[in-house]
């Protein structure tokens, strides 16, 4: 592990029923763009159809990780509000809101390695059809870019071979891309949720942030989450090789 880079991870084996990789899988981290998952597992459970501009505003959450569709979501959930139903209904022990001094900032959630795998997990054995097939497939025609204009091709994007279905999340690194994303690429998306306040109560505050996410293998045999901290100041490039590195030596270490 590179100095100053703390990484969590779970990997579960459907095929085998049982986690096959794991380390630190309950530390907290701060939500960033994968609280997303929750939020549209919220909406869809309390909604039994959908409006054209709520479909319109899901797909473009879930495929292209937008903010504005989060928030606009978040907002009419109840925000933190959100997160507790999701917490209790899925049974996520490390989930939870964003601090009282922030409510607005849905990436500022707490969750961790653990419960974002059980997250996919009620997808796949769980939820309602109807809430499984729009979030997963959603998250497998991810796109390369971010409506941010984000890359968002690290991670499992880079390191896995597909077919896969993804979530990607990052935090602290600015909002203005540090290099033009290519379209052309092959990937799935993230979202900025910028770094504005050094308010308690936040996992990691102050350091950048990226996670990768997702189901990837064959038929999707594996469950997998990635999340890392990386010391401040660190340049986007620098993090995206170190998680993309893990990624690739994870899967590798279960196949």
């Amino acid at each position: 592990m590179p100095p100053g880079t703390t990484a969590s991870w779970l990997v579960y084996d459907r095929r085998a029923g049982k986690l096959v990789a794991t380390r630190h899988a309950h530390r907290k981290f701060r939500s960033a763009s994968v609280t997303k998952i929750l939020i549209a597992i919220d909406f869809l459970d309390r909604r039994a159809s959908l409006s054209a501009a709520d479909a319109r505003l899901l797909r473009v959450m879930l495929r292209e990780s937008d903010d504005a569709a989060a928030t606009a979501f978040w907002n009419r959930g109840g925000k933190g509000a959100i997160i507790t139903r999701m917490a209790r209904k899925l049974r996520l022990s490390d989930t939870a809101p964003p601090p009282a001094t922030h409510p607005g900032f849905w990436g500022y959630a707490s969750l961790s390695a653990h419960d974002i795998v059980r997250t996919y997990r009620y997808l796949l054995d769980t939820a309602q059809p109807r809430v499984r097939d729009t979030i997963l497939g959603h998250l497998r025609k991810a796109t390369p870019c971010g409506s941010d204009g984000f890359d968002q091709t690290f991670g499992i994007p880079q390191g896995v071979p597909g077919p896969r279905a993804v979530k990607q999340g990052w935090s602290g690194f600015g909002t203005v891309p540090p290099v033009k994303c290519d379209a052309r690429a092959s990937g799935a998306s993230i979202s900025t949720v910028a770094l504005r306040s050094a308010g308690t109560g936040v996992p990691d505050l102050g350091r950048p942030v990226l996670y990768t996410t997702g189901l990837v293998g064959k038929d999707e045999r594996y469950v997998m989450a990635l999340l890392t901290t990386h010391p401040a100041g660190s340049t986007w490039s620098s993090s995206v090789r170190r998680i993309t590195t893990l990624a690739k030596g994870l899967y590798r270490s279960v196949t």
